[in-house]
């Protein structure tokens, strides 16, 4: 059990939450939600301890899993011990047994303390921790090989699944995950759903992956209006319960200021007359009445729309016999496709499997994406192409959104002056007008590119697609750095384009309710190429 009360917290004049009061029970799964900037990281941090409450109290349980941030705290520690340290108890056991082994004599004390050790080793299971941890490894789709390298030479996605093992080594009591799905593939999002539904503890778990809430999820804890208010059911659940109570507050408020209005008239009308008593028993009435005062709502819901400056051509894509290796290593395997104006493929796969490396050799031969662009947010500077033909068609104008997309907005510049320099045609309202849009004030205008957050970042350069009006979007994991409400305003926009779209995501709401075809890269390095929406991909139904 984790038990929160009268905690309050404030940056400033900004009020986080005040005077919260809840349980974490376990046997429940809580998805903590709410808006960028509500508070979600920093309670999460109160519940694990990190940091402490401004005012209030929070109990929690000594073993808790905690999915760390660092990447790069354990560059130094191999894969699989990084995963045992996730106990603390029996990862500090078996290094203070294994320095007293390491000595060239043992004492009497080093031996009393060394039986002390063994009984923490194997009340911890630490003689079954290394088998342990690999299946849970396994499990994340990281290889035995990867077991014995250090985290320093892996990946950005490998490192986020050993570190989210880390995590759930050691049983704890209690689960804490920050956004767990990051840089997951579908398939691990998979594993990691079927596991925490097995998980008998407390789980906590932040998420902007609605798909995956409503998968995991028994309840909702929403942070909003100053507040933290606990919703029975998933994150759609949530937000039919929470539209409804909103709606019937403002309701009997509406009602309220109604009958108030009509009370204070009588009292203005009839304070100096003979009817004194009738007019204070309305004043206590209007005392009684006084209306339910509503803190401000942080939710901020971004206005996407993608529009085309003119239509391409019917054939707006040929691929012929596709082929990409690195260091005669394959990729692709000889890949051939047609695509037609108004398609919206969803590529999907593995991590590592190629979706970004196809995408990237398409983008070369693109009319309208410079190389330089490309070079930037993917570092390679080979060819992007081994063998086959890219063949773009009439009037193809493509806009980029790249999963390293903070490497596209140069330092140095204003929001306002990196926006404009695409169009310097368009008007000043104009530019400020899609920054409002997408969430940046007025005075955001003026804020130095250098300082931007992941998802200012995100948020600026679907500015850039809207400003542009391209007739093709190629999008490379777009949805890392949104809150739901924007993802969900993407969604929105994608469904609404009429022109052409290629989507990496692992969100399975963005791909079931866009993709009208997919491109499934598999093991032996081919491509299924279905003609059907996600449903029937999943149903087997026959392309």
């Amino acid at each position: 059990m984790i038990s929160v009360s009268n905690v309050s917290m404030r940056f400033g004049a900004k009020v986080l939450f005040d005077e919260v009061s809840t349980g974490f029970t376990p046997g429940k799964r809580y998805g903590l939600t709410g808006p960028n900037g509500a508070g979600k990281s920093t309670f999460m941090k109160l519940l694990t301890g990190e940091i402490d409450p401004q005012k209030g109290t929070v109990v929690h349980p000594k073993k808790i899993g905690v999915l760390s941030q660092d990447q790069f705290a354990f560059d130094q520690y191999r894969a699989i011990d990084t995963v045992i340290m996730g106990n603390k108890r029996l990862w500090a056991a078996t290094e203070e047994r294994d320095q007293i082994y390491s000595k060239p004599e043992i004492t009497d004390a080093d031996g009393m303390r060394l039986g002390e050790l063994e009984g923490i080793v194997g009340e911890e299971d630490g003689y079954t921790a290394e088998s342990d941890a690999a299946i849970l490894l396994q499990g994340l789709d990281i290889p035995d090989e990867v077991h014995e390298r250090k985290m320093g030479e892996l990946q950005g996605g490998q490192k986020v699944r050993v570190l989210l093992a880390q995590a759930l080594f050691g049983n704890p009591q209690a689960l804490l995950l920050d956004e767990p799905t990051n840089h997951l593939d579908l398939d691990s999002i998979h594993w990691l759903k079927n596991f925490l539904n097995r998980y008998e503890g407390v789980l906590i778990v932040i998420s902007h992956d609605r798909h995956f809430l409503n998968g995991v999820c028994t309840h909702i804890a929403d942070i909003d209006y100053e507040t933290i208010i606990t919703y029975t059911g998933n994150y759609d659940d949530m937000v039919v319960a929470k539209t409804q109570i909103r709606s019937q507050i403002e309701g009997q408020n509406a009602q309220r200021e109604k009958k108030i209005a009509q009370l204070n008239e009588f009292i203005a009308r009839f304070s100096a007359g003979t009817r004194s008593s009738q007019v204070q028993s309305r004043r206590k009435e209007v005392e009684r009445l006084q209306v339910t005062e509503l803190a401000k709502s942080n939710i901020q819901r971004p206005f996407l729309k993608f529009e085309q400056k003119r239509p391409s051509g019917k054939h707006i894509l040929e691929l012929e016999a596709l082929t990409k290796s690195y260091d005669d290593a394959p990729v692709i395997r000889s890949f051939t496709a047609s695509i037609t104006r108004g398609e919206k493929i969803a590529l999907m796969g593995r991590n590592g499997a190629g979706k970004t490396t196809l995408l990237n050799a398409l983008l070369a031969k693109s009319p309208t994406v410079p190389e330089s662009e490309l070079r930037k947010t993917s570092g390679y500077d080979g060819e992007f192409l081994t063998g086959g033909k890219v063949i773009w068609g009439h009037e193809a104008a493509v806009g980029y959104f790249a999963q390293d997309h903070k490497a596209l907005i140069e330092p140095g510049m204003t929001v306002f002056q990196w926006l404009h320099q695409w169009d310097l045609s368009a008007a000043h309202e104009e530019i400020r007008g899609l920054l409002g849009q997408m969430l940046f004030p007025r005075d955001d205008a003026d804020k130095r590119t250098d300082v931007l957050s992941g998802g200012e970042a995100a948020r600026l350069i679907f500015c850039k697609l809207m400003l542009q009006k391209p007739n093709i979007l190629v999008l490379d994991e777009p949805t890392n750095h949104l809150d739901l409400e924007s993802i969900n305003a993407l969604n929105i926009a994608l469904q609404r384009y009429q022109g052409t779209v290629l989507l990496v995501t692992h969100d399975e709401d963005l791909i079931d309710e866009v993709a009208t075809r997919i491109w499934h890269f598999e093991g032996d390095h081919k491509i299924t190429d279905f003609k059907g929406v996600y449903e029937e991909y999943q149903a087997g139904v026959p392309a």
